[in-house]
């Protein structure tokens, strides 16, 4: 049974974060700036990485947790349109230290079940779950593990079906390798409790790296202590150019030829992600 992830529930608590549909830009009218011309130095990269990150997803659906993905969310948008297994989760572990523990579990739950993620669902999906972000230390990943596996737990579903139905990809910053370089997941405990090959890493240029995780401005509000007070659009001069950058990275994923890379990129990757490869075919 596959999961149906156009399937979201209707809480009227939670209002996630408002983000515009950048697969139809025409509808965003004026406050989309035409003098803006963002630099997209980081396309190539993007791509490339987004090839690998297809690749460890083992054909399932992928999570793009946080904001700091945001623009391979975006590139892969306009590669594949409305294709329903690339999702955005606003998920944070940073709201931990703003409210209550009890408090941060309901609205965490709250927020996975609006993107379709429950335990219920978990359990009976066929292909596997994935959730990419940005990693440094992965204390969002280890946040995120937790919330799953107590709530695994509580709705008594079989935990060692979902543990086999989850994949953690961590973008990392691209370094010398040597016998002696201990990756984050070889320090979180957490990990031990998954399969092999269920946490895996993607390299990305250092440079890249830092402008997505520290300089690059988000669209979208950060995910402060309570969702369920709704988040406003924000009208700034920075939003402007970050929406002028999301939507310039979606026309850029529309072009022939950045399938046709991804594609090569992606046939080279082992195991032969033979899934995507279809659907791009297709694209």
């Amino acid at each position: 049974m596959a999961l149906s992830f156009a399937m979201w529930a209707d809480d009227p608590r939670m209002t996630l974060p408002f983000r515009w549909n950048l697969v139809t830009p025409d509808r965003l009218g004026s406050f989309l700036d035409g003098d803006c011309h963002p630099d997209l130095w980081f396309a190539e990269e993007l791509v490339d990485c987004s090839a690998r990150v297809l690749a460890r997803s083992g054909g399932g659906a992928l999570y793009f947790v946080g904001r700091s993905m945001d623009s391979m969310y975006d590139l892969l948008t306009g590669v594949l349109a409305d294709e329903p297994r690339l999702m955005r989760l606003p998920f944070s572990s940073l709201s931990e230290a703003w409210v209550p523990r009890d408090e941060w579990r309901e609205e965490a739950r709250l927020i996975l079940t609006r993107c379709g993620v429950t335990p219920f669902r978990l359990a009976r999906t066929g292909d596997p779950v994935s959730f990419v972000d940005i990693v440094s230390t992965g204390r969002t990943f280890e946040s995120l593990y937790s919330l799953l596996r107590d709530w695994v737990e509580e709705q008594r579903e079989p935990w060692d079906v979902v543990r086999r139905k989850i994949r953690f990809i961590g973008v990392v910053a691209r370094g010398k390798t040597s016998p002696k370089t201990r990756r984050w997941q070889q320090r979180a405990g957490w990990t031990a409790d998954l399969p092999s090959g269920a946490v895996s890493n993607v390299s990305m240029d250092p440079s890249l790296y830092s402008y997505l995780a520290e300089r690059q401005e988000k669209l979208t509000a950060s995910f402060g202590p309570s969702l369920r007070e709704g988040v406003g659009i924000r009208r700034d001069s920075r939003v402007r150019y970050a929406l002028a950058e999301a939507v310039a990275l979606v026309a850029y994923g529309r072009r022939p030829e950045t399938l046709a890379t991804l594609v090569r990129n992606l046939s080279t990757q082992k195991p032969y992600p033979r899934k995507w490869l279809a659907t791009l075919t297709h694209a």
